[in-house]
């Protein structure tokens, strides 16, 4: 059995010494264990697929179609489910850990990034902004945002203040520097979308 991915939640950054004796920065995750909840498959659902859970809950914190969807899998009560397309050769219930990944393999990994809040164009899209001093009074405006005659209106896509972070990213072509499996530890180099303790979803790379 080897699905494509697996989720994890994201502890924190530490440095490592790889074999060159190099200083690595890494980002340390916990992933997995994870059970499999349903296996679709292309005769009944159109599609090859097996859906994980992570994070073992109890059972007063899912609602009713949550309990009657896990407890048909015949598994544990999972507070997260993601799926991960592919044919895997697994049943319902079984754990998969963090040994479907190897050291020196590239992995994808997606999270939900820091919201920031409502931020400027200087913070938010970069803009270099006016003079500091001298009496400019232009200093982090956006400036002129529009067309006089033609097309008297703002064009759409204009990048301007608004929500900044809290949205889906991915990052993708991370070397795993080691693995853990006694600890359900993955540690990965360079840094990962989400605050400390933010779910995560990991996939092989198909690119390295």
């Amino acid at each position: 059995m080897d699905p494509r991915g697996l989720m994890g939640k994201k502890l924190g950054m530490i440095q490592v010494y790889n074999e060159s004796r190099q200083l690595v920065p890494v980002t340390v995750i916990e992933a997995g264990p994870c059970g499999i909840s349903a296996i679709k498959t292309v005769v009944r659902d159109g599609y090859d697929a097996v859906q994980l859970g992570f994070h073992v809950v109890v059972e007063r914190k899912l609602n009713k179609p949550e309990l009657g969807h896990l407890r048909s899998s015949q598994g544990r009560l999972w507070k997260y489910l993601r799926e991960f397309r592919g044919s895997v050769s697994g049943q319902l219930g079984d754990i998969v850990t963090v040994g479907i990944f190897g050291k020196g393999e590239y992995i994808n990994v997606s999270g939900v990034s820091k919201g920031k809040g409502f931020q400027g164009v200087m913070k938010r899209h970069n803009y270099a902004g006016g003079p500091a001093s001298h009496g400019s009074m232009f200093h982090r405006a956006p400036g002129s945002i529009g067309n006089s005659s033609y097309p008297s209106r703002v064009w759409k896509n204009k990048a301007m203040p608004g929500h900044m972070g809290s949205g889906q990213v991915t990052v993708k072509g991370l070397q795993v520097v080691d693995v853990r499996p006694d600890e359900n530890l993955l540690l990965v180099r360079g840094a990962v979308p989400g605050p400390i303790g933010g779910m995560l979803v990991i996939r092989k790379s198909s690119g390295k």
